[in-house]
């Protein structure tokens, strides 16, 4: 280190939030999750959100094509990937104008001036350069000439212009990792293996790394550097990992405790693509992962796959769930175990592609003809995707009944620290799989504490059975038109689904166990939910506040009331229209249920749901 590097001050703070901002070929992803890594992997705990368009190539510098990754990182527990920004990295003027007012006022923002051109400003709608007219005053601007600095640091490389260019992110995160007091190893490591049968683009990148690091040290701009000190965890082995990750995983660690072959059907789709993705790299793991050429063909594999004796799955997205109604009807007729995952998306038709939203609730729940009730669950968080994935494996296997795992794309493309679990970490996983003859066998003969029937495999003398969509004899499983047999197998489905409840944890309160307010959330909201609720009571401690999350929505778990009728108010905060509070009216209709609803593709700020509190409680 040089000696004025010596002479900068050192800070240390709790937690920062920074937010890298650029064109979509900018490499902002790649530059954010390198970042959080190594925060993860030096001890930090951490939360990320991407947000990037929903075109694959928006024109360069237009204001719709700004992709961003946003990382929270903290010497304390990590919730969210944080409100307002600390740091903003602008790769060019659409990323700046785009984002700079999430920005904390008095904080830094890092740009590539060499970006800041007549035209590019122009393509950001700027009447003038921000950098020069004064707009920027009440910021720490720190204008740097990244593209400038990166082609001179790379000369020597060979390679041309363009491709010398597209190592100025790693420039922009040597510098980051020099603010933050952050060995860039990992990143080396990281470029090395992913890039190891190109060692030109190695060298590059590597350079332009190293070249930030040396320019941010002797940058007089920069006084300070900061230290984020590790975070307190429980004992074990950590990995950052993605929310669409853990979910694929938490499948697999499913199939090897049962003791069965892992099926995914599935057609592509954002943002749920990459459990496809992940499960394609397993095969040696006895996973089959298909490609069908359409959503209906996707379920319908994954059904064949079921009826074989597989663990099958289907994943999706909001649309996706629309066109495999009709086929996931098939399965709860068939009463078989299949599990759809629903990585959830604003809409509808389109919509918002790459944005978060809980916008399938009510059609997880009745998006169906006929009475077809199904198990609905869904994930926390992205590391809770694993358990969640798991369960939903569980439960559709022990309950011979399909299963919908809701996730979304913020815990889909998030991601935080997991602690690795073993197998006989995980709970067992009975099946009522028939791999050979058994007396008196009757299709549709149930377990007398679940319901479930048994589960014959094709092909085994003895255990022939009629399948298909037509209603079926209660014994025999053959087709039947009998009207009283009908209303009696219906009754059977849904009393099924609602006997789940006995084998799910019952509903639990954090915070204050009674008391002026209970904030009710489920799925991925639970970070923001917890984080606001934390603060709310450190800063108004006049008012008791308590959280109850839900895991598990059909059925409802144990311990409604008891935890319900301990508050004075309960206030209901979704990122759609109040789907989960008409459904918690629907089944407990005694309590008053106050919505929060924000429909943003983004996901609820800290600060936005403190307000909420506040005016609820000082409301008449």
């Amino acid at each position: 280190m040089s000696t004025k590097a010596l002479q900068k001050d050192t800070k240390t703070l709790d937690h920062v939030v920074i937010r890298f901002a650029g064109d979509s070929g900018d490499g902002m992803q790649l530059t954010g999750t390198q970042f959080s890594t190594s925060a993860a992997l030096l001890g930090n705990d951490v939360a990320t959100f991407p947000n990037y368009p929903a075109e694959i190539r928006a024109p360069q510098g237009s204001l719709y094509g700004v992709s961003g990754f946003q990382v929270n990182i903290g010497h304390t527990e990590v919730s969210t990937p944080g409100d307002e920004l600390d740091l903003l990295v602008a790769m060019n003027p659409a990323a700046l104008k785009t984002n700079i007012n999430d920005l904390k006022p008095g904080h830094m923002v890092i740009v590539d001036s060499d970006a800041f051109t007549r035209s590019n400003l122009q393509k950001a709608k700027y009447d003038s350069n921000p950098l020069e007219d004064g707009s920027l005053s009440h910021y720490n601007v720190i204008p740097v000439p990244m593209t400038s600095l990166t082609r001179e640091a790379l000369k020597d490389t060979g390679l041309d212009s363009k491709s010398m260019t597209r190592s100025k992110n790693m420039f922009a995160l040597g510098m980051l990792y020099w603010l933050f007091s952050k060995d860039p190893k990992y990143t080396i490591e990281f470029l090395r293996k992913k890039f190891k049968n190109k060692p030109e683009i190695v060298e590059a990148n590597i350079k332009a790394l190293k070249a930030g690091y040396h320019f941010a040290d002797t940058l007089e701009l920069m006084p300070t550097h900061y230290i984020v000190d590790p975070a307190k965890k429980a004992k074990g082995t950590y990995r950052i990992i993605m929310g669409n990750q853990a979910t694929a995983w938490g499948f697999m660690a499913a199939a090897k405790k049962a003791g069965l072959e892992l099926f995914l059907g599935s057609y592509p789709i954002t943002p749920a693509t990459d459990i496809l993705h992940e499960l394609v790299k397993w095969r040696h793991l006895d996973v089959t992962a298909f490609q069908a050429e359409d959503e209906i063909a996707g379920i319908s594999s994954a059904i064949g796959a079921s009826f074989a004796g597989k663990l099958a799955i289907t994943t999706t997205s909001g649309p996706g769930l629309a066109l495999k109604g009709e086929a996931l009807g098939l399965a709860v007729m068939l009463e078989i175990p299949l599990v759809v995952v629903d990585v959830q998306r604003g809409g509808p038709s389109t919509g918002l592609p790459t944005k978060t939203e809980q916008s399938d609730l009510m059609q997880a729940m009745y998006g169906r003809n006929g009475e077809s009730p199904v198990i609905v669950i869904a994930a926390k968080s992205p590391a809770d995707s694993y358990d969640m994935a798991f369960m939903a494996a569980k439960l559709t296997l022990e309950h011979m009944t399909p299963v919908i795992l809701l996730t979304d794309g913020y815990i889909g493309n998030g991601s935080e620290p997991w602690r690795i679990k073993t197998l006989d970490e995980m709970p067992e996983i009975k099946t009522y799989r028939i791999t050979e003859y058994i007396e008196d066998f009757h299709p549709y003969k149930r377990h007398p504490e679940t319901l479930a029937r048994p589960w014959a495999i094709p092909g085994t003398p003895g255990l022939e059975h009629v399948i298909g969509g037509l209603e079926k004899d209660k014994i025999e499983g053959t087709v039947s038109y009998d009207p009283l047999n009908h209303q009696e197998m219906v009754e059977l489905r849904a009393e099924k689904v609602r006997k789940v409840k006995d084998f799910i944890p019952p509903l639990e309160a954090e915070f204050d166990q009674e008391g002026d307010l209970l904030v009710v959330g489920w799925g991925g909201t639970y970070g923001s939910l917890k984080t606001a609720v934390k603060r709310f009571r450190e800063e108004n401690p006049e008012y008791k506040v308590g959280l109850a999350h839900f895991s598990y929505i059909n059925p409802l778990p144990h311990g409604i009331d008891d935890i319900f009728s301990k508050y004075d108010k309960i206030l209901v905060p979704e990122l759609n229209k109040g789907q989960f509070a008409d459904f918690l009216r629907m089944n407990y209709p005694k309590y008053t249920y106050y919505k929060y609803d924000k429909i943003q593709g983004l996901p609820f700020g800290t600060e936005e749901l403190m307000e909420q509190f506040k005016k609820l409680l000082k409301a008449e």
